[in-house]
């Protein structure tokens, strides 16, 4: 095996390592259990991610964090939820109001509910999210509870430690139609998110 030979077979075992070692640090982070008891009691905000909108309409991949959320915050009458996402194209409002007017017709009172909406990736929905809470709640670090897709959970939450959150997930599910595809395709976010953000 000449020396060329050697470097590609290399980078292949390289890659290959790489992607098997992420590809299970993403599942495991998908199947935390999401139970109450799961959590401790000094969170002190919920983040809820934003994702598509069909016009004002959540797509079904924000639906599923939405009613994730829902049903954790409902009893929580004192956690506050920043909801997160500025207006993509086709999209008729800034998602983050979208995904308010969600839970404030599904009872959530309007008055816990902060707004977020000029991100347009994952880092900036929680830079952002930061930003707004030292303003309103200055302090060192936040306690978060992450509401986002199962396989989003590993890059949000890495890129939230980085940001200097305390962060905890709560996973939403992932149609199953999509989801070897979707998986696939976080590897490559997660990379990207490693390097760039």
């Amino acid at each position: 095996m000449n020396i060329i030979s050697k470097i590609i077979f290399t980078i292949f075992i390289i890659l290959l390592l790489s992607f098997v070692i992420i590809e299970a640090l993403i599942i495991k982070e998908a199947n935390i259990k999401s139970k109450e008891s799961s959590y401790p009691d000094d969170i002190d905000y919920m983040v809820v991610l934003g994702a598509r909108l069909y016009g004002r309409a959540p797509s079904p991949a924000l639906y599923e964090r939405l009613e994730k959320a829902y049903e954790y915050a409902k009893d929580k009458k004192d956690l506050k939820i920043v909801v997160t996402g500025g207006q993509g194209e086709n999209e008729d409002i800034p998602e983050a109001k979208a995904m308010k007017i969600f839970l404030v017709e599904k009872g959530i009172d309007k008055e816990r509910i902060i707004l977020e909406d000029k991100s347009t990736s994952t880092y900036e929905n929680l830079k952002f999210a930061r930003d707004i809470l030292k303003k309103i709640d200055p302090k060192d670090t936040y306690s978060i509870l992450i509401v986002t897709s199962d396989f989003h959970l590993l890059r949000a939450k890495l890129l939230a430690k980085r940001l200097g959150f305390k962060a905890y997930g709560l996973p939403a599910e992932t149609p199953e139609s999509i989801k070897t595809y979707i998986y696939l395709r976080e590897y490559f976010a997660v990379i990207k998110s490693l390097i760039f953000d």
